[in-house]
Formats: structure tokens, C-alpha cells, sequence
């Protein structure tokens, strides 16, 4: 068994990594850590898992924490993880993290975070779909963003066959992407019956894209813009490929595939987020827009499942050798 330690799980990701983890045949965790809840059980905050896991949340430091896991989950906000995760890998532990900070190279992140890094080791980027052979050996994993995980899967097929001038993203996510603490942006009169564009131009997500994307063909160009709707859980991004020669849907079809023939979690499917809500699933369609140069790619992801945790335990069944649908292979929630 894989020991399993989580730190920060009192937070939605923390709570999806243990939902998810209960039915997990080959991990077990350890421990879970909360410095604001140690001593309390852990279905003091995440009521579901009453009666699936004995455990408590613990005040630990790295070094204690080596002698209980193999491996450690970090899910606390962006620019924490830098501050911890030297720590556990001193102590011989591998770290998927599921914040910003091991997603970009040090002077990227500290140009778009606006925080100086204080870990600048190199990056392994954590979509499976992409890098699994990194991700095999990996002690650092950087889980990516959610935005990034739908928006990138939509291209990545088209990007890599080298026929795309231009990529334009218009991403809408439920409110859970925001996190657990109450804002402007998640406060109900302010989402219901309504839907917000924001950071139009400049969410921080747009450098994961232009880095996975911009490695596969460095002369396309992308624009990212996201939007919150009235949904707890999920993301729909359109994009809207431009490319430099015709093509016909017998071969993008082809393109695509080929490129997730061997890829268990991307289906070309319908998106809807109905059908992808609660698994670890990206379905992708796409059509061609006859007599133009434009391409439309739409996925769906569940931003909690393959847009954090799904693909965090994604991630470590790679780094142990396992399947990786162990534990994670189920099908979405509709309706």
C-alpha cells in the first residue's frame, strides 16, 4: 500500500483528494494536516466521509510526517507549498502539489504570482496526457490549474500536428474553482442567474497554456478568457482554433484520435458537464466551420476531479507504476 499523507485538507481539493482516495485499493492515508483543526476528526469539516476514514487532523512538520507516507499531497494556497515542500523531499518523500508553485519555472511564476520563489527547483508538469514519462520519476510534481487542464487537452492534438496559426479560449467554470473562502465572486446574489467574465486578458492560468502548448509548436499563438457561472462543479472551454490550411473532419477526427488513442481519461464524447461531473474524465467534440479557417474544439472537465484531485491521484498512480485508472475509473454524475 501507498501511504498517503495530505496537507492542508480542509479545503475543497484536500476534501476531494480523501473522497476519492476512501475507494482507492492501493493507497491508504496516513495523515492529514490542519494547523487550525488539529485534534478534530476529519468528518468535523468534511461531513461525507463520516464513517470512511478514522482519522484526525494533525499539526505535523515534514520531518514527522516522513516517518508516516511515501508520498504527500499538498493542497494549500498558492506560494505555501514552496515553504514545505524542501522539507518533505529531505525527508524522502515524493510531493504532488496541487498550487501554483511547481507548475512554472521560478522566474515565470514569480513574474505572474507576483511572488518571489523560494524553492526554484525544476518543474515537472503534472498532465499525464502529456509528460507521463517524466512524471514516472518524478519527486516534485506540479498538478495543473484547472483552466489550463480542459484548455489544453482541446488543443494539444492540432497544436502538435503543427497545423494551427491561433487558439482562442473561452473557458466557464462552476464556483468551486474559487476555493472554500467566501468572496465577491462566489457569494450567491452575485452568481445566480448570472454569468461573469473576469481577468479577461490576464489570468494568471494563460502562462500554463502558452507554456504546454507553446512547447508543442512555438510560433502558435493563444488568448485565454474565463468565465464563473451559476455551477458548483465543472468546466466548459470553447476554443476556437484557427489554422494556417483546410481541413476536413475526417482528418482532424484522425488527429485526435490518434493522440489520446492510448489515454484512458480523454474521450471524444459530447462535453457536457452533467456527464464528466464527479469523474476524472475530459470529453472532447469538435467541428469544422466549412469555408473558414476555424476550428471548434469544446471539452468538459470536472475542475475538482481532472481539474485538481482526480488528476493529482492521476499523478501518483504513474509515479508508483500503477494503472492509472486505479481508484479514479468511474463514470460522471448526470443529470
Amino acid at each position: 500500500m501507498i501511504r498517503v499523507g495530505i496537507i492542508g485538507g480542509t479545503g475543497y481539493t484536500g476534501g476531494e483528494l480523501l473522497r476519492l482516495l476512501c475507494m482507492h485499493p492501493m493507497a491508504e492515508v496516513t495523515v492529514v494536516t490542519s494547523r487550525s483543526q488539529a485534534g478534530k476528526p476529519l468528518e468535523a469539516i468534511h461531513p461525507n466521509l463520516k464513517g470512511l476514514m478514522d482519522l484526525r487532523f494533525e499539526d505535523l512538520d515534514p520531518a514527522a510526517i516522513g516517518d508516516k507516507c511515501d508520498v504527500v499531497f499538498t493542497a494549500v494556497p498558492h506560494g505555501a507549498a514552496m515553504s514545505v515542500v524542501p522539507g518533505l523531499v529531505d525527508a524522502g518523500l515524493r510531493v504532488i502539489d496541487l498550487s501554483a508553485d511547481y507548475r512554472l519555472p521560478a522566474e515565470v511564476f514569480e513574474r505572474v504570482y507576483k511572488k518571489k520563489h523560494l524553492d526554484p527547483r525544476p518543474n515537472v508538469y503534472g498532465l499525464p496526457e502529456l509528460h507521463a514519462e517524466e512524471i514516472k520519476n518524478a519527486t516534485v510534481v506540479g498538478n495543473p490549474g484547472c483552466y489550463p487542464t480542459g484548455a489544453i487537452l482541446a488543443g494539444a492534438p492540432l497544436v502538435k500536428a503543427g497545423v494551427v496559426d491561433r487558439i482562442v479560449f473561452d473557458s466557464k467554470s462552476g464556483i468551486s474553482g474559487a476555493g472554500q473562502e467566501p468572496s465577491e465572486t462566489t457569494h450567491y446574489p452575485n452568481v445566480a442567474e448570472n454569468i461573469r467574465a473576469y481577468n479577461i486578458t490576464t489570468h494568471r492560468h494563460k502562462a500554463e497554456i502558452e507554456q504546454e502548448l507553446g512547447a508543442l509548436s512555438p510560433n502558435a499563438r493563444f488568448s485565454f478568457t474565463p468565465h464563473v457561472i451559476p455551477s458548483v462543479r465543472g468546466i466548459l472551454t470553447t476554443a476556437h482554433v484557427f489554422v494556417n490550411r483546410p481541413m476536413a473532419t475526417e482528418e482532424v477526427q484522425s488527429i485526435y484520435e490518434e493522440f489520446y488513442a492510448d489515454k484512458p481519461f480523454v474521450r471524444m464524447n459530447k462535453p457536457s458537464l452533467a456527464n464528466v461531473r464527479g469523474s476524472n474524465f475530459c470529453d472532447i467534440s469538435f467541428e469544422v466551420d466549412e469555408g473558414t479557417d476555424r476550428i471548434v474544439v469544446v471539452s468538459a472537465i470536472d475542475n475538482m476531479v481532472k481539474g485538481a484531485s482526480g488528476q493529482a491521484i492521476q499523478n501518483m498512480n504513474i509515479m508508483y507504476g500503477l494503472d492509472e485508472r486505479t481508484g479514479i475509473w468511474m463514470s460522471g454524475l448526470p443529470p
